[in-house]
């Protein structure tokens, strides 16, 4: 089928013989300045010899208009006019096109880490999650090097420290309930070394102690959490030390191996940590005035708490790549209704 209208949409027959010809990394990928290959959905066969090929490149596939695909190819982010579709298809309100230009827009701002992003996540596929914990954080620590993060901390204006008094987390116990309490509550409640590790000494209680049985986890203030403390970015010694320091002190492995007892409370901004922790347990309840954001592809990196591996667990990771390549904010509605939130509560 002939080449239609958008952003460089190719018919799934004209695709697959650019992708057979041999030569993709001379064609694809940020190196080839051709970041995304975007792919109408127009022959199964064809989108599936694409899906096999393992490009290096952000691989979109559009659902013919009216036509809803039961079993859609293995593509990175799959688009579709139909309101209301299932995962793993992404519904945009001005139609597939529109959103197809907000990604191509969105991955031409940040190529390496988008590329970077959607390669993590179909190695996550075949891994457990503490595999996929240290894959995520080589990948963090490989784009710290990276143009765009430089690019992005150079321009970053020094942000006013607050001074917080008091932990940075509260921990009480009643029982066998175990609550914790994210306590910055002036910074919404900014993800800082000191709230890593105090949330970590907590939660390793709680693997340790069988007679916890359930543990409660809020934010102080307006947020659940604005994510990662951007005054505390760039400050690591180098790369290779903070990987080592991320894995070993890693909050998402320790909600992970207490998931089933876990439930997160989340309200307003929950920005990158502030959803990729809660991500990882088994329950995940929010009000109705939550919203959710992974900001960190368009800073040059990727998600770097666990993101990648918690998050496509929940929605899969065809979605996992449309919210973190765009940037996009969903509300709780969405979030409940792609399952990265279980429940609305006020």
């Amino acid at each position: 089928m002939a080449a239609v209208q958008g952003p460089d949409v190719l018919g799934s027959a004209a695709a697959a013989r650019l992708v057979m010809d041999g030569v993709v990394e001379d064609e694809l990928g940020p190196l080839a300045g051709r970041p995304v290959l975007a792919v109408l959905l127009d022959d199964a066969d064809a989108a599936a010899a694409i899906a096999r090929a393992d490009l290096p490149c952000v691989v979109v596939g559009l659902a013919p208009p009216g036509v809803v695909l039961a079993k859609p190819p293995d593509f990175d982010v799959l688009l579709t006019d139909s309101a209301g579709a299932d995962r793993p298809w992404v519904h945009h309100a001005q139609g597939a096109r529109a959103a197809l230009a907000e990604l191509v827009d969105a991955v031409d701002r940040s190529a390496i880490a988008s590329v970077t992003l959607v390669q993590l996540l179909r190695l996550g596929r075949a891994l457990h999650v503490g595999e996929a914990l240290v894959a995520e954080s080589l990948a963090y620590s490989t784009l710290q090097g990276g143009p765009r993060f430089r690019a992005w901390l150079a321009a970053r204006q020094p942000g006013s420290r607050h001074e917080t008094t008091g932990p940075p987390v509260l921990v009480e116990r009643d029982g066998s309930t175990l609550t914790i309490v994210l306590n910055r509550p002036a910074v919404h409640n900014a993800f800082n070394a000191a709230m890593r590790d105090a949330l970590v000494e907590a939660l390793r209680l709680v693997a340790l102690d069988a007679s916890i049985t359930s543990v409660d986890v809020s934010g102080a203030g307006p947020s659940f959490s604005s994510g990662g403390d951007l005054d505390e970015f760039g400050t690591s010694p180098d790369p290779a030390t903070a990987h080592l320091i991320r894995t070993a002190r890693s909050a998402g492995r320790w909600v992970h191996e207490c998931r089933d007892r876990v439930t997160f409370h989340l309200h307003g901004a929950c920005v990158g940590a502030g959803i990729e922790l809660p991500a990882f347990a088994d329950r995940v309840v929010a009000r109705s005035d939550a919203t959710f954001l992974l900001p960190e592809v368009q800073m040059g990196l990727v998600p770097g708490a666990g993101g990648t591996a918690s998050i496509p667990r929940r929605i899969g990771r065809r979605r996992t790549a449309w919210l973190a390549i765009t940037g996009a904010t969903i509300d709780a509605a969405t979030a409940v209704r792609w399952g990265l939130v279980d429940e609305i509560e006020e």
